[in-house]
């Protein structure tokens, strides 16, 4: 009997049991053994392995090739092809029976297990022992077992020992990482939501809260904007390792975008607005991405609405193309916007000017901005409304009024200084002619109160409604007659119909041949309008030269819409005078006809004399002379 080694020592050479050497060959299943231990799995050998190596071991030993080898190169296929069926044969018993073998072994250990595990042993027996053993039917125990020794017993306690300090100054590691480390989480945890409190203070809304995931969402877009933005304004506030405050964008942009403005006057950019810049003195803080955030969804959504209101606009024609919006806000003014790259080197326009020269551009940046806040003011004002009755009809969703009360005010200021400089033209006519004809006012941008009798809204609210309103303005003036006025007024909307810029001329006086034109359309159609009440109530005859006491005759007025006066009172002195008044100039032309028409007034008589023409313009031009005024022209025609 040999020495059965102890606690893992060695045994010496001379003490080890000698093998013995067996004459009959070993069987089939140690030679299989043998060449899994030797040469690995047979998937691993083929044909051309073995070939290989028998040369090698040739060439390495010189040994000729035995007998057998001799032999199996010398029987025919058919006796080959037989020894492969029995080789075939015998390793498939063989596995047959190593297979019975380890389902015997785990049937063993399995219904041994079920004394003690009975689930888990009954789902490795085979169904045969089921039926043959009940669970629990064999045990195990140790019996009689050998008495150990002194020294065994203290190297088993000295062992048990050390593996119980061990475990204790594993665990004692463990815990004191674990406690440096909850130290740590909670100064990170402390500072990250310290961080987060300090954000919502700012005014920022905090939409929740996930503890588990260890970040925060907030709304860097207002609640009453578009769904979409309104969506891609919510950003994740999360925690990096230490606890500092990390923004996750998400659907945010990359970068600051901002909508551009320009004024183009004729064919050059006048002025171009610039991007609102950030006075941080850390631009990698989270405040400062924060604010980048929110004025890029804001300037998206703005953009986005400005193409809404751009295409309902077309036809007054505002136009949309890829990148740009073009409006014509007046015959020589254009404004063009687009949205572009706040850190585009390539924006040169606009950046290196003077604030005076971008102040037309700036301040429309400004109002389209203010204009969209108030928009997402009045939706959540008429959210917080009792909602109106259900109906099958879809809500209409207009689109915000951001272009048109600029477009409004451009319209308008055009038309009023188109009518302003007519009006002071025309004035200066009669002046020129020595007609003392009284200067009008104007009072222009005058606004339309809607509820006189409500409760007045904040000033913020009036100032923005007064922009969205009807622009008005007044021109009054007095003419020549005694007791006569004259008024126009200049109403542009682009908001509600009717559309556009209309016109109200009306006439105070008491002779009946004033009477007031009324509402008018075109600007052509207010010229003309004015230049009639001007010419009937230029008269040559007016009332201190209307008649000569000593003569008694003077103009009387035949055809006072067509400027056209006879001389009454002298018999057999037939004479026309026609007055003929335009912007630039008015002009007086007598004659002298043979005779009246059937109604005793002259009409289109041939004249029997040339006619005398005397002319006033504001600018006397060469070989035009102006040294007599109307009134004189006229009193020397009397006679």
């Amino acid at each position: 009997m040999g020495i059965a080694p102890s606690h893992g020592r060695l045994l010496h050479p001379s003490l080890r049991v000698t093998a013995e050497k067996k004459d009959q060959p070993d069987t089939l299943p140690v030679e299989i053994a043998q060449i899994n231990e030797q040469w690995g799995s047979f998937r691993d050998v083929n044909e051309d392995i073995l070939q290989a190596k028998i040369a090698q071991e040739q060439e390495q030993n010189g040994a000729p090739p035995s007998d057998e080898e001799a032999e199996e190169t010398d029987l025919d296929t058919a006796e080959r092809r037989d020894r492969l069926y029995k080789k075939r044969n015998e390793i498939i018993q063989f596995a047959a029976q190593s297979h019975t073998e380890a389902m015997f072994a785990l049937d063993f250990v399995s219904l041994l297990l079920s004394k003690h595990a009975p689930r888990q042993a009954e789902t490795s027996m085979s169904p045969f022992l089921k039926q043959v053993a009940p669970l629990g039917s064999l045990n195990g125990e140790v019996v009689n077992p050998p008495a150990k020794s002194e020294a065994a017993l203290n190297d088993i306690a000295t062992v048990s020992r050390g593996w119980r300090i061990q475990n204790f100054n594993s665990a004692s590691s463990k815990l004191l990482d674990a406690a440096s480390r909850l130290d740590s989480e909670v100064t990170a945890e402390s500072r990250y939501w310290n961080e987060v409190l300090a954000v919502k203070a700012k005014g920022w809304k905090i939409a929740g809260c996930h503890k588990i995931v260890k970040h925060s969402e907030f709304s860097t877009a207002s609640l009453e904007a578009t769904p979409i933005f309104r969506d891609r304004g919510l950003a994740s506030l999360r925690r990096s390792a230490d606890g500092a405050l990390l923004l996750d964008k998400g659907l945010i942009p990359a970068g600051s975008r901002f909508v551009r403005v320009r004024v183009k006057e004729g064919s050059n950019i006048s002025s171009s607005s610039r991007p609102s810049e950030q006075n941080s003195s850390n631009p990698d803080s989270v405040e400062y991405q924060i604010l980048q955030a929110r004025d890029s969804v804001f300037e998206e959504e703005l953009y986005h609405e400005l193409v809404r209101e751009a295409r309902a606009m077309a036809p007054s024609g505002v136009t949309v193309r890829q990148d740009h919006i073009r409006v014509p806000a007046s015959d020589d003014l254009e404004i063009l916007l687009d949205l572009v790259d706040s850190n585009d080197e390539s924006l040169g326009c606009g950046r290196n000017s003077s604030d005076s020269e971008n102040l037309l551009a700036d301040g429309l940046a400004h109002s389209i901005r203010i204009l969209l806040a108030f928009a997402h003011r009045q939706n959540l004002h008429r959210r917080t409304q009792i909602p109106s009755p259900l109906t099958g009809k879809k809500r209409p969703n207009p689109e915000y009024p951001l272009l048109r009360p600029a477009l409004a005010y451009f319209q308008h200021l055009s038309y009023v200084r188109r009518l302003e400089s007519f009006l002071r033209d025309i004035y200066g006519v009669l002046h020129k002619a020595g007609l003392e004809t009284p200067d009008f006012t104007i009072s222009s941008f005058i606004n339309e109160s809607k509820n006189p009798g409500h409760p007045a809204p904040p000033t913020l609210e009036v100032l923005l409604q007064n922009s969205l309103s009807p622009v008005k303005s007044v021109f009054r003036g007095d003419l020549l007659s005694s007791g006569s006025s004259f008024e126009i007024t200049v109403r542009t909307t682009l908001l509600a119909p009717p559309l556009g810029t209309a016109y109200k001329v009306t006439v105070n006086s008491p002779a009946p041949d004033f009477k007031s034109p009324g509402p008018l359309g075109l600007r052509e159609e207010v010229e003309a309008a004015i230049i009639h009440i001007l010419l009937l109530d230029v008269r040559p005859a007016d009332e201190d030269q209307k008649a000569t006491p000593a003569e008694g005759h003077f103009w009387e007025p035949v055809y006072p819409h067509l400027g056209e006066l006879v001389l009454a009172g002298q018999p057999r002195k037939y004479k026309k005078m026609k007055v003929s008044l335009s912007r630039h100039e008015l002009s007086l032309s007598v004659h002298r006809v043979r005779k009246f028409d059937a109604l005793g007034h002259g009409g289109q008589e041939p004249e029997s004399q040339p006619s005398r023409l005397h002319v006033w313009i504001c600018n006397p031009s060469e070989g035009t002379t102006a040294e007599s005024s109307l009134i004189d022209f006229v009193s020397s025609q009397t006679s």
